[in-house]
């Protein structure tokens, strides 16, 4: 199962899986890992991805010669299916978060039935965005099953701001501004000065608008409106 979420611009996929158990043939655990690697290949390189699945596999304590995958904090010893969280971790490009912040071993441990204490949830994510995953452990005393444990991370997305556009402001002119006597009488005489005089003939009214708008600018405050 997957979903897709969009925060603030950034894609994120989270995928929510379950492995084979143990005890399963060789030939369907490959399987789950094939249609796994589907769904990442379907997945542009650009958006985050997030997994969360029980793989029902040991990646074991330590991490000598997997070092790009995995940190140091694992469970126990390494078995054949956590050997294949492993492997796809390097096919994917991928990180096993769990690991790489160190617990005690009760906030790492997934699964408890009777006697058996381990670790077979693990939260994976691209290499490229580990460093915005500041947490994670498991939830000590939160169950999503009888056995099974909550496991969470804690995912800070640095998110790409865009460059705002550039407000415009247009500029008007109060022209109701003239109904007050002293406006109106400052553009009379202003008017007048620019015309010299000057008879306002129909075929010059261009240049006559011109110099009406111009000198109204001059006198009367201009009202700012953002476009």
């Amino acid at each position: 199962m997957s979903l897709k979420l969009e925060i603030e611009g950034v894609m994120l996929n989270v995928v929510s899986g379950y492995a084979p158990q143990v005890d399963c043939e060789l030939e369907e655990k490959e399987r789950f890992w094939s249609e796994l690697e589907e769904v990442m290949e379907s997945i542009p390189t650009g958006e985050r991805v997030v997994i969360g699945a029980d793989f029902n596999g040991h990646v074991g304590e330590g991490n000598t010669g997997d070092e790009e995958v995995m940190g140091k904090f694992g469970v126990k010893e390494r078995n054949l299916e956590g050997q294949m969280v492993v492997d796809f971790a390097k096919r994917m490009d991928m990180g096993v978060v769990n690991t790489y912040f160190q617990k005690r071993e009760e906030h790492r441990l997934t699964y408890k039935s009777g006697g058996r204490r381990t670790q077979v949830d693990y939260i994976l994510c691209r290499r490229g965005n580990l460093k915005e995953i500041s947490d994670c452990k498991v939830v000590v005393g939160e169950s999503v099953a009888r056995q099974h444990r909550m496991v969470v991370c804690r995912m800070a997305l640095m998110v790409c701001k865009t460059k705002r556009s550039k407000i415009e402001i247009e500029k008007k002119t109060k022209w109701w501004k003239l109904k007050k006597e002293e406006c109106c009488e400052e553009f009379r005489q202003q008017l007048r000065q620019a015309l010299a005089g000057q008879v306002l003939l129909s075929d010059d009214w261009e240049t006559t608008a011109e110099v009406i708008r111009e000198k109204g600018a001059g006198c009367v405050i201009w009202k700012e409106e953002r476009r």
